[in-house]
């Protein structure tokens, strides 16, 4: 028997839910009795908004992570512009605040269980810190943010990383879901719902396997162009280093809530290096470089979510502005206050 879950959580994609539904349920009539579907949520038995004009399905029951089989999680809908709380990146944040990431790990650590999404789906999965290093697809509009927490980004339709299965846009639920059909039980059941369905799946499923592709010479920089990236990433514009120097107290506006951060930069060997805690957590800033009246760099954080940011930020005296950047979420505003113009580093390296 293949049990599938379909995962509902407020603001989910309705498509994204629907279609891979009505695929088990006509794989379950083919498959005599071979295949059960079910919509749950994390929270039980309840009727879940979707994003889509708040149209709700009724979740059967809990979440189950021990149950093995399929369990597929949706992407959300929602508002594609700005920064409120009913645009897709607020709700996929949120969502990945909730149980849902950690009761999805516990069914990756079964041997018997494949977890599937569905275009912003894996956005959940990644912001909740479950994909780094994994091989996965979203939404097109979606893959710098899914990069930006670690993921190796597919540019596919579907992508099978072992028993992670993940698809891109919306109407990829039904690829997706007619894949697994196919990987689990064989072509000729998926054959059939196909036919039923009158739709043929796109594409090939990309997997990390067989021969790998050589580089396309076109996306080669040749040495002229590291030479001239290198020196405008190094431009400094007159701007030294000593003005951002010391300990700054910084608060980070990111979509889905208010971050504080301490930040410790200091100059070193000519040019300029720095930390940033938050909580008990210490982070050195990845490739710091000083780009004409503005510091550079990229570090990771894990609260509110598990993102790389860059950040852009220009110093005003004792006064520091600017924005962190990833993916498609809006740009986070970032300020903060020097608190002292001297660095308590224990060796300077965090």
């Amino acid at each position: 028997m293949l049990h599938v879950q379909i995962v509902l959580y407020d603001g989910f994609d309705l498509l994204d839910a629907v279609a891979p539904y009505e695929v088990f349920c006509a794989a379950a009539l083919y498959a005599r009795g071979a295949v059960s579907v079910e919509l749950v949520a994390v929270e039980g038995k309840r009727s879940v908004p979707s994003g889509t004009s708040g149209v709700a399905l009724a979740a059967a029951g809990k979440l189950n992570p021990e149950r093995g089989g399929i369990v597929l999680i949706p992407g959300a809908s929602g508002e594609l512009a700005g920064d409120g709380p009913d645009t897709v990146p607020a709700i996929l944040g949120r969502t990945a605040e909730t149980a849902l990431p950690a009761l999805v790990g516990r069914a990756l650590e079964r041997e018997d269980a494949v977890i599937a999404t569905v275009c912003g789906g894996s956005l959940v999965l990644a912001m909740g810190g479950l994909l780094a290093g994994r091989h996965a697809v979203t939404n097109r509009l979606g893959m710098g943010l899914l990069e930006a927490t670690g993921v190796i980004a597919v540019p596919a339709r579907v992508v099978d990383d072992g028993n992670l299965v993940s698809g891109g846009g919306v109407t990829s639920g039904l690829d997706v879901a007619l894949y697994l059909l196919e990987r689990e039980l064989g072509p000729r059941i998926a054959f059939e719902v196909e036919q039923l369905f009158e739709f043929e799946r796109r594409g090939t499923v990309w997997k990390a396997a067989g021969l790998a592709p050589a580089p396309d010479p076109a996306t080669i920089p040749d040495e002229a162009e590291q030479s001239g990236a290198a020196a405008a990433a190094g431009d400094r514009g007159g701007v030294q280093p000593s003005i951002f120097a010391g300990e700054w107290e910084a608060i980070v506006a990111t979509p889905v809530g208010k971050l504080p951060v301490k930040l410790s930069i200091w100059t070193e060997g000519g040019g300029i290096a720095g930390k940033a805690t938050q909580g008990d957590e210490t982070v050195a800033f990845v490739d710091p470089v000083l780009h004409r009246d503005k510091l550079v760099w990229s570090m990771r954080v894990t609260k509110p979510m598990r993102l790389q940011l860059k950040f852009e930020v220009t110093a005003d005296g004792d006064r520091l502005t600017g924005v962190a950047k990833a993916g498609i979420l809006p740009a986070s505003k970032v300020s903060g206050t020097r608190i002292s113009r001297s660095v308590a580093t224990d060796g300077r390296k965090p």
